[in-house]
Parts: C-alpha cells; structure tokens; sequence
C-alpha cells in the first residue's frame, strides 16, 4: 500500500544546513572579510594576506574539525562536470580518508567513505582507518594505545529512502560510520574478505514487502546510486530478507556482477576501498536525467527490466506465437486487467470484460500477489497493448508494459493527486499514454455508506488532510468501485483508436461505436 506524502520537491540544499554548518559557514565568512578593503592593498600586503588565508584553510579543520574542509568543499551543493546538464549531487567524490555525508536530502541521507574501510556487524559499524606512520620508537604503550583508538570522526545514518516519515525511520537500523586513526605496526584490524570493488550499503526494512515500496524505496534508487560502477560493486543489504532477493534477483544481477552481503549475519570483517551508505531517490518511480551521469532516465531503467526478464521468458512468447499461427487466431489489441479482490476491486468486472471484448480486445485478468514470480508479469504486459486497473500498488506494473503501451488507471474517491503522483506522471515519462479515470461518487460503494452530504462523498480533500490513517481506513481499506460502463467505453475506445493509430497490425474486427 503507498503510504501518501506531500513536499516541497524544489526545496533546496540550503535550506537544510545544520547548525554546525551554519556556524563554519560563519567563520568562513569572518576570515574572508579580511579580503574586503576599501583601500587598494600594496604588493607586502596582498602577499601576506594570500599567505594568511592558505595557513587558514590548511590548519583550519585542526581546530575546528574535520567536517569544515568537507564543508569548504562542498558548500556550493552541487557542481558542473563535462556535461553541463548533469548536476553532481554533495558527495559524490571524497578524498582518501574521509567520510563525507550529504543530509540536505528531504528524502534521504547519503554518506561516501573512500580508503580503508572495514566492517564490524557486531557494533554496527564501519570503520575507516587512517594509517599514520611513526618513526618515534620513545612512544610509551599507553601513548601508541592513545594513537592506535583516535577516533578523527563519528557519523550515524539509516540507510532507508523515507528520511522524512519517522514512524517507519524508527524501525530502520541504524550504522555508525566511523574514521580511527592507527599506527602502522596495528594488525587488529585485519580483512576475512578483501573487495577491491565499491560497496553500497541499504536496508530492506521499512515497507519492503510492497511492490509499489520495493521498486520506489528500493530497487529503483538502487539503480541511481549504483549505475555508475557498471557493475564492479558490492550489495550490503540491512534487514535482509532471502525472500526479497530470490524475487529481485534477475534485476540484481544487472546491477552487480558479486553476490550480495547480509550486513547483520555475516560476521566476517569485509574490507572495501570505498562505500556508499544509503540510497539517491529522486521522485516518485522515476529518475530525473538531469542527477544521472549520461542522463540516464527511467527508460535506461526499463531496459534494464527487459535484460532481466526477456531472456527467461522468451522460449514462452516463441512457442504461443507458433500456437496462435497454427489456430489461425485473429489478431486483436491485448487488454489487460489487474484485478483485485477485496478492497478498490470492480464489482462489475465480468461485464467489463465483455464491453471490451465487443470493442476488439483480447482479454486477460491478472490477479498479481506479492509472491507472484515478476517474470510471469512480465511476460503477460510485454504481450499487452492496454493495461487497466483501480489505483493501488499493483499498479507499479505499468513498469513492464511497452513504452506505447496505454494504463488506464481507475481513480477512487480521495485518491486523484496520489493516482496521478505515484503512476501517472510517472507512466507518462516511461513513454505510456495514461488515461486517468476518475470516478463519480455514484460509482463508489462508499455512496450507500455515507450521507450524500458527507465530507467523505463531497470533500474528500479535507479527510485526507486529518492523515494517513484517515486516507487509508476510509477510501483505500473500504471502498470498492461499481463502473459506469457508460462513461467507462469512452476510456476504452480512446485506448483502442490510440492504439490502432500506432500499430501497423492490420485487424479486421472493429470496434462497435
């Protein structure tokens, strides 16, 4: 189920600067007013006050910490590279040694370490050493034990793309990020398992178990954070699930060539010459090119679906090709209906069926559940020129059908800007032609509940504004939909005319107006 939410997207990084980062941002300011004379300085004096400012910038994280210089270096939030329209979010290049986080993300927080980085399940931990060597062999036991445990910087994320909804936050586990400098005779540190590829770190917990949160919250922002490695870097899963692997395992694998790691039962000391903690999320089942080195969007993301399921289903669609050939079968535009069954479920589904079957489509109802193999979606939408159904997570499905392809999404009561935020918009930047049916109040069930009165029939708008509990118990937990086959034809003989305008497909049958 989609848990609703409503921001500002177009919030900038500096509205999220903490306090710490305010108060350098201060003193930076101070130590370049020296800069602002009115009168023009002589030779002496400017190579003085460049010589000042260099001494500065060097012994400045000394004193005030070694999140100042990350500070200097990223402050600007983002930079241009070669290609002038990708923006290269905080954080995305570290220098050896250092722990760089990016918390100005509503979304979710993003840290980078690069260098010697270790794991420690047990405490929760990673850790990046910083050797240093010493040639002072006066140093009592107590002073190298002092040396050996400095601990430079200490960071903690959870590593979960819903930063901003607590409740969920709660149940994330959350990772100590810590930099320790060591002497170079310290050997407690040693690796079980030596990577000299790239790890990032995620959780699988919060909402996982939902196809809508399992593509959005994960899979997809997956891809966005990794992409770039080609797939030279190491998955370490939190609250890892087998279950979740063995159903994403096809897309996994087109996303990393190593096997993955559970965080919390693998005991072993993993070593890695870089890591990324947490996951870049960018919209709503959706990818903004602008963010993505070679302007990758949703559609890279697809064909990536396509590399993943083809493959396995593709001996299936060859044999029902040779078996339609040799009945002779008309071809007709595929419909298909993702049917559900309790909540949101048409309650005049057979009689839909049979309207779209006198207009000229073949028809098929899926009825997909969370532990319906994704190969087997797939295949059926590849095949399919129409895909229908009533607002819920299914709907995340529109992924699979072919950009061309016409989602005829059935609106509910309360639920019009989630149906458009969550799958309209974004169908329409996967290439889909999306056809948003909103019903009539007459058409819901909740009109034999309520008085025609009711805020629930009349404004739904300030019920959803009580919450999340509101929105859920009354439009999506209780409320079926019985369509106005009437109003509904239309939608459908504006997906088949689209879809015949398209095809080259020459079908005999039409539609009756």
């Amino acid at each position: 189920m989609v848990n609703y939410h409503r921001f500002n997207q177009s919030r900038k990084a500096s509205e999220f600067i903490n306090k710490d980062d305010e108060s350098q941002n201060h003193v930076m300011d101070c130590s370049n007013s020296v800069c602002y004379k009115r009168n023009r300085p002589t030779l002496l004096s400017f190579l003085f006050l460049i010589t000042f400012l260099s001494f500065c910038y060097v012994l400045a994280p000394l004193f005030i910490g070694s999140s100042f210089s990350l500070f200097l270096l990223y402050s600007n939030g983002t930079e241009d590279v070669t290609d002038v329209n990708v923006i290269v979010p905080l954080c995305s290049s570290v220098s050896r040694g250092t722990i760089c986080c990016d918390r100005s993300g509503y979304r979710s927080d993003i840290c980078v370490m690069k260098g010697d980085i270790r794991t420690n399940p047990s405490s929760s931990s990673i850790f990046l050493y910083n050797s240093r060597i010493t040639n002072n062999f006066s140093r009592t036991f107590d002073a190298r034990k002092s040396e050996k445990n400095k601990q430079l910087q200490h960071e903690k994320i959870k590593p979960y793309t819903r930063k901003w909804e607590t409740s969920v936050m709660n149940t994330i586990h959350e990772l100590n990020l810590i930099s320790k400098s060591v002497v170079n005779f310290d050997t407690t540190h040693d690796c079980d398992v030596k990577h000299d590829v790239p790890a990032v770190f995620f959780s699988n917990g919060g909402y996982t178990g939902n196809v809508y949160h399992e593509f959005n919250d994960g899979i997809i922002p997956l891809y966005i954070t990794s992409q770039h490695f080609n797939k030279k870097v190491v998955f370490v899963i939190l609250e890892y699930h087998n279950w979740w692997f063995m159903k994403y395992r096809d897309i996994l694998s087109h996303l990393s060539d190593f096997p993955t790691i559970d965080f919390t039962r693998d005991n072993k000391t993993h070593c890695f010459p870089e890591a990324i903690i947490g996951l870049r999320i960018h919209n709503e089942l959706a990818i903004d090119p602008s963010l993505m080195e070679g302007n990758k969007s949703i559609v890279d993301f697809r064909n990536i679906l396509d590399k993943a399921y083809r493959p396995r289903i593709r001996g299936r669609i060859e044999n029902e090709a040779q078996e339609n050939l040799r009945e002779n079968q008309l071809k007709k535009l595929k419909l298909v209906i993702l049917s559900r069954s309790g909540s949101r479920a048409i309650t005049n589904e057979n009689l839909l069926m049979k309207m779209a079957e006198n207009i000229g489509f073949q028809i098929k109802v899926l009825r997909p559940e969370s532990k319906t193999e994704l190969a087997k979606i797939y295949r059926i939408l590849i095949k399919s020129d129409v895909m229908i159904g009533v607002h819920g997570a299914a709907m995340t499905h529109f992924l699979f059908l072919k950009p061309g392809s016409v989602f005829i999404q059935v609106v509910p009561i309360g639920t019009t800007w989630a149906a458009e935020t969550y799958y309209g918009e974004p169908s329409k930047k996967l290439g889909l032609k999306y056809i948003g049916y909103e019903i009539e109040v007459s058409e819901s069930s909740l009109y034999e509940k309520y008085d025609k009165n009711d805020p629930i029939l009349i404004d739904p708008e300030s019920i959803n504004k009580k919450g999340w509990e509101y929105t859920k118990k009354i439009y999506l937990n209780s409320q079926n939909v019985t369509l106005d086959l009437g109003r509904f034809r239309k939608r459908l003989l504006q997906a088949y005319e689209y879809k015949m305008s398209k095809s080259n497909i020459n079908v005999k049958h039409k539609p009756h107006l």
